[in-house]
């Protein structure tokens, strides 16, 4: 016991558990009762993929990516595009039973940070950190910022430990290149997929940076003297586009015609795009750069492990890659369009720097101001540690330290892809484009809709380089190495600080208690009504619909999904009763006469979706919605329990 305590990895991982518990007090005590984002929104459609995943695969015994808890009056909902969180899943099954959703989903965040922590300990030890050095260097990415805000919302994005693991496999694959390192390396791809979609992509596009540092050389020869003619028609170029755009900024531009076609230049797009352009090319012509592949033999053994990872890769995800290519034969595929100007945008570069805004000193200072951004306060906290950044500088300055060229780039690289198809700074939109801009349209790469969440990428090459420029600094100052190890400790800590946390009850009213009761397979139906999606909403639905759900376990009308098919709101559509609650929920209104009709119809509708019961939240639902339903569907009341009302349908026990 004693041998097993003085293990280092026992007590770093020891370690990142005592402050995960810290950090997220007073969670552990209300680990059954309370959790960190609201059940109306994501928080509560994550804790619903635990316990439906166990519900189709230990209850119904099928393959848990089709379930008919959710749309129940149409086919089985496809969940092969939604952010569905399998890893997790998996861990949830022996737990559920024991701790309840609310209570394993708790400790199952608990238990990501943890492993993510422990993951860049293990990156920064194979770079050649200290134990302490890189334990800190765990914590700074386990509890950076950016990873504690999206624990409100985003719980897969939590789940960042695959990332670093897998260029800790990269990196290890340098010097022993065998094929059970390839192998391994495509489990840790498809283990980041099962996290979060976007996590395998960056996988992907990880390997294919490393691959490229590894064989490729670009060296720089300046010229010197006069410039040539060409780069002087680029200057004066340049200088015209910056003519154009000082025009447009200041008169608003013109609409007019040329030969006889509508030319309009108001915005400042496309004159930045070549501006941009134009620039690149200049800078090209000055630094003559030029690109050398002869590293490429070194690179070759990593290529040999390719189909290796890719085998093992496909074999881990093969459920998933089958339900997927069934949606795509049929096509259910959804994929929305990728649009120039109003694709999804990144962070603010303003963001990068502000001071901690989970920390309850800084909260006030920021974080109005990120929630206001578009993604919301979760979707744009991208704070890089400011202790890191200043003992990267001192590192550099007295202890001879030269940051590895390899996390530098990336970090950077990142940071832009971070901003979006264009940057932003402080409010500013830029119009300057972003290398986003180009490969959002690239295939699988462009998956990842929601640029901002590359900032995890940066967080790891920041953490790395924090690690490293400690090292440096004690290699240097040896005899005050570990006063400075302790007082860094304790500054780094006290900024990565987000605690006490707001808590948000995880409380089911008591009318769902009478409708678990009921031993009947009957359906729910919940006012207001509708269909949401990660990127559509159609009526009013809510996600703690289905948090419910995992009290009362009865099967559902409407739903929501991260991917929701035309075809199944088209399908929900057709159905003229549903169709009403959908435009009464959106707050339009129906004629009388579609009223008598719908009356007409509304029997045989309850009948056949074997309606049990219908709930209704009085806090978002409008007096129309709830007189219609009520006298359409013959409802009478059971009870209030706060803002919702139980209702069945007449005659019915």
């Amino acid at each position: 016991m004693r041998r097993l305590f003085h293990c280092v990895h026992v007590r770093a991982v020891a370690g990142y558990g005592v402050l995960a518990a810290a950090f997220s007090w007073p969670l552990p005590l209300h680990l059954r009762t309370h959790l960190l984002g609201g059940t109306g929104g994501d928080t509560g459609v994550y804790v619903w993929n635990l316990w439906v995943f166990r519900h189709e695969l230990v209850e119904n015994g099928h393959l848990p990516f089709f379930t008919s808890t959710i749309f129940s009056l149409d086919s089985q909902a496809d969940l092969s595009l939604h952010n569905y969180t399998v890893f997790a899943d998996l861990l949830a099954v022996p737990l559920l039973p024991l701790l309840g959703a609310v209570g394993t989903f708790n400790l199952l965040y608990l238990l990501m940070v943890v492993v993510n922590g422990y993951a860049m300990f293990l990156l920064a030890r194979e770079l050649g950190a200290g134990k302490w050095e890189a334990w800190l260097g765990g914590v700074l990415f386990a509890f950076a910022p950016c990873l504690v805000a999206r624990s409100t919302a985003h719980f897969s994005l939590v789940m960042a430990a695959p990332i670093v693991v897998f260029v800790w496999l990269l990196h290890r694959a340098d010097r022993q290149p065998r094929g059970t390192t390839g192998i391994a390396a495509g489990v840790v791809i498809a283990w980041a997929t099962l996290c979060d979609p976007y996590y395998g992509v960056y996988c992907l596009m990880l390997g294919a940076w490393h691959l490229t540092w590894r064989c490729a050389t670009v060296r720089f020869a300046r010229r010197e003297g006069d410039p040539p003619r060409a780069a002087r028609l680029l200057s004066a170029a340049i200088g015209l586009v910056l003519a154009l755009i000082a025009w447009i900024a200041v008169t608003g531009g013109v609409s007019t015609r040329v030969f006889g076609r509508p030319l309009d230049v108001r915005t400042l797009y496309t004159p930045v795009l070549a501006l941009t352009v134009l620039v690149l090319v200049r800078l090209a012509c000055w630094l003559r750069p030029r690109l050398s592949l002869r590293q490429f033999p070194r690179a070759r053994p990593l290529v040999g492990l390719a189909p290796y990872a890719l085998a093992s890769c496909a074999a881990v995800l093969s459920p998933l890659l089958y339900v997927l290519g069934t949606r795509v034969a049929s096509g259910r595929y959804v994929s929305p369009p990728v649009l120039w100007r109003t694709s999804t945008p990144g962070i603010d570069l303003l963001a990068l720097l502000l001071p901690n805004p989970n920390h309850p000193l800084f909260r006030a200072f920021s974080e109005a101001w990120l929630t206001g951004q578009p993604g919301g306060y979760a979707g744009n906290v991208a704070s890089i540690s400011l202790v890191a950044l200043l003992l990267v500088v001192v590192a550099v300055r007295w202890a001879g330290f030269r940051p590895p060229r390899y996390f530098l780039a990336l970090g950077l690289v990142s940071a832009a892809l971070a901003a979006g198809p264009f940057f932003r700074l402080a409010g500013l939109f830029t119009y300057v484009p972003t290398p986003w801009a180009l490969l959002r349209y690239a295939p699988i790469i462009g998956g990842a809709r929601a640029p901002a969440r590359f900032i995890v990428i940066v967080m790891m090459a920041v953490a790395v380089l924090f690690a490293l420029a400690l090292k440096a600094l004690g290699e240097r100052f040896p005899g005050r190495r570990r006063w400075a190890l302790t007082v860094i400790s304790l500054v780094l800590l006290f900024e990565l600080f987000p605690a006490p946390r707001t808590l948000y009850s995880a409380e089911v009213p008591g009318l769902y208690r009478q409708i678990a009761a009921d031993p009947r397979e009957v359906r729910v139906l919940e006012l207001p009504f509708g269909i949401r999606s990660g990127l559509s909403s159609v009526g009013n639905f809510t996600a703690a619909t289905q948090f419910y759900q995992t009290f009362h376990h009865k099967r559902l009308v409407g739903g929501y999904l991260s991917r929701v098919s035309p075809r199944r709101v088209a399908a929900v559509r057709r159905r003229p009763i549903l169709n009403a609650l959908i435009e009464l929920s959106e707050g339009r209104e129906i004629s009388d006469e579609r009223r008598q009709a719908l009356k007409s119809v509304a029997a045989s509708f309850v009948h056949g979706a074997r309606l049990g019961y219908v709930v209704v939240d009085r806090s978002r639902a409008s007096r129309p919605l709830i007189e219609f339903a009520v006298e359409t569907l013959g409802l009478e009341k059971l009870g209030t329990w706060g803002e919702r009302d139980l209702y069945r349908p007449v005659g019915q026990r």
